[in-house]
């Protein structure tokens, strides 16, 4: 039986978001899963994956930590002699790619996103282009999330062997099952993600302080990554928004929520807008790459540029003059867009497809 290795930095996001991929592979090949975290380590356990704990720090740029990271992937690639690499996010595409081309093992990647990475300028821009291109120029395969990131890659020379196009993570349409439309009084606007300033939580608060009301209420679902703890108190004291805090189960937050919040600056593709959308619930959310595939404005949501807190406001106002027919119909009609488009088994079936067509078995 072939063994696969998967480097990811976080067990949640890869049971979550990439759970049925896992169990795919573990009904076909020996799997291996190299995680800094226990959150999903059960769960993962129990698809069949054999963990290893290797510390990761997702954000830092400390050289020796980095270097650390590559030495562990150098030597579980020595120890586990696996026929196949899957990474996903920047250090282990990055560094594993580093690794399993110096071994000579073939290695997919997963671009799921830029960050404000490629936003940067001089030096630093090029060091980060100059370790993408080494990390993935020897890759078997790269996924890309959305049109935008790809065209970014080829136009600063980081290639590889071959490139696929996936819509995200998909979305598990059973997971995320249709919910029927709240019918209160109130509106409950949900933000999810990252509290941080590219996520577009200042956006989203200056919204808020416009727009709430005693029927009107602004909702914060995710972990604060940036220091606004005190700031998100204050306003919680004051009224003016609701934190929900960070949860590994979301569907019943998205099936309270009247509409769904991405603001975010950069996506790989949204998997709150797209979860949020197969719930039944209107999203509003930047229009980006990774954000504006998933909606269709004045059908299943509204945009608005990211950074311009008075066009999201605009957006908000459009959806508050909604009756609450018409804001079932929006989340019905996105529900049949994620049927049709967003399916999760369509893109574990492009995995599984590489994947043997990698190891030669097609």
């Amino acid at each position: 039986m072939e063994k696969i290795l998967v480097l990811t930095n976080s067990s949640g996001g890869l049971y979550d978001f990439r759970g049925e991929f896992m169990e795919a592979l573990c009904a076909e090949y020996e799997v291996w899963v190299s995680m800094p975290d226990d959150v999903k380590e059960k769960e993962l356990t129990a698809l069949g994956c054999r963990i290893i704990r290797t510390p990761i720090n997702r954000r830092g740029i400390n050289p020796l930590e980095d270097l650390k990271l590559y030495r562990a992937y150098v030597k579980m690639m020595k120890e586990i002699k696996p026929d196949l690499v899957v990474t996903y996010t920047i250090k282990p595409n990055i560094y594993g790619g580093f690794a399993a081309g110096m071994r000579k093992i073939p290695y997919l990647a997963t671009i799921t996103g830029l960050g404000g990475a490629f936003d940067r300028k001089g030096p630093l821009l090029k060091l980060i282009v100059g370790m993408y291109r080494a990390g993935l120029k020897r890759a078997a395969c790269v996924f890309f999330q959305n049109e935008e990131n790809k065209g970014i890659f080829q136009n600063m020379g980081i290639t590889a062997k071959r490139t696929r196009m996936v819509m995200g993570s998909g979305v598990s349409l059973e997971k995320h099952r249709y919910e029927p439309y709240p019918t209160g009084e109130e509106t409950h606007f949900l933000f999810v993600g990252r509290v941080m300033k590219e996520r577009g939580i200042l956006e989203y608060i200056e919204a808020a302080k416009r727009l709430h009301s005693s029927r009107i209420f602004f909702d914060i679902m995710g972990y604060c990554d940036e220091d606004y703890q005190e700031l998100l108190d204050d306003l919680e004291r004051e009224g003016v928004i609701r934190q929900i805090g960070f949860h590994t189960q979301v569907h019943e937050y998205l099936a309270a929520a009247d509409a769904i919040v991405v603001a975010s600056f950069h996506e790989g593709m949204s998997n709150a807008l797209i979860e949020g959308a197969a719930t039944g619930r209107p999203v509003i959310a930047s229009n980006i790459s990774g954000c504006k595939e998933a909606f269709e404005e004045g059908v299943t949501g509204f945009g608005f540029t990211p950074g311009k807190p008075v066009e999201l406001i605009d957006a908000m106002e459009k959806f508050l003059s909604l009756s609450t027919e018409e804001r079932a119909a929006m989340g019905r009609r996105g529900r049949e867009k994620m049927e049709r488009e967003f399916d999760r088994r369509f893109v574990t079936a492009a995995y599984m497809d590489e994947v043997s067509h990698i190891l030669g078995r097609d």
